[in-house]
């Protein structure tokens, strides 16, 4: 509605979405339940300005209400990432990985040695790794940055390329992926990453109860989770970097 890029861009990014998750503390649910969470790790920045203003609501000069969008959210979102990973690393980490990351840290810090920071392997602690698909550059980043592989992050890549980013919400679309899938079985560990406004970043980490079956009426894939994965390469939406796939109509 109005000609402020800086807001326009916010329509450009995200789609419209949700999940709705029931959670429960009783252990009469136990027996009902597919996952047990097991930590949650949130990192909140909103003490920086820069990290506030990065996102933020406000009217533009003609009164019009639209959320501005800045150049420093790619910064503030990697420090908000990188303190997140750090506080949850020390819970889920086994000791030996803890202990190449000391051991690191110290050659570093005492300068006994010029070499590169060591980036723990969280593959060794994780199932399933389930990040908030905010684009293709942040997913190949995260993708680079943890050492995944690209059948790691399938779940994520296919969920932004069919459902677009619909915010946090989108972590429950590519655990319904999975689902659909058949990759989650009993013992499984999943990491959901999100991240948001604020800025904020959001981990959880939970351990699948029971092995979960594909094909549950209210999974969002189930009617065509056989056509996926697709090769997005060769279906590029062209140099824009978010593609979103035409819903299919009844």
């Amino acid at each position: 509605m109005g000609d402020d890029r800086s807001k326009i861009l916010i329509n450009c990014l995200f789609r419209v979405g949700g999940a709705a998750i029931l959670l429960s503390n009783r252990a009469a649910d136990r027996r009902r339940s597919k996952y047990l969470l097991l930590h949650t790790v949130h990192t909140h920045t909103a003490s920086s300005d820069r990290s506030y203003n990065c996102i933020f609501q406000e009217e533009d000069r003609a009164g019009r209400v639209g959320v501005t969008v800045t150049k420093d959210l790619l910064a503030v979102a990697a420090a908000a990432i990188s303190s997140n990973v750090t506080t949850l690393g020390r819970l889920v980490l086994p000791a030996s990985e803890k202990l190449r990351f000391l051991v690191n840290h110290m050659i570093r810090y005492l300068h006994l040695a010029n070499v590169e920071p060591y980036v723990p392997n969280f593959k060794s602690s994780f199932d399933h790794f389930l990040t908030h698909p905010g684009g293709n550059p942040i997913l190949e980043e995260v993708k680079r940055n943890l050492k995944l592989s690209e059948a790691q992050i399938e779940a994520s890549r296919m969920t932004l390329y069919r459902f677009g980013n619909v915010s946090s919400s989108t972590v429950w679309y590519e655990l319904a992926y999975a689902e659909a899938k058949g990759w989650v079985t009993r013992g499984d560990r999943v990491w959901q990453i999100a991240f948001g406004s604020g800025f904020k970043c959001t981990s959880l980490i939970w351990e699948a109860i029971r092995t979960v079956d594909g094909g549950e009426k209210m999974n969002p894939w189930t009617d065509e989770i056989d056509e996926f994965p697709v090769d997005t390469e060769t279906q590029s939406a062209g140099p824009f970097s978010f593609y979103f796939e035409p819903p299919k109509l009844n």
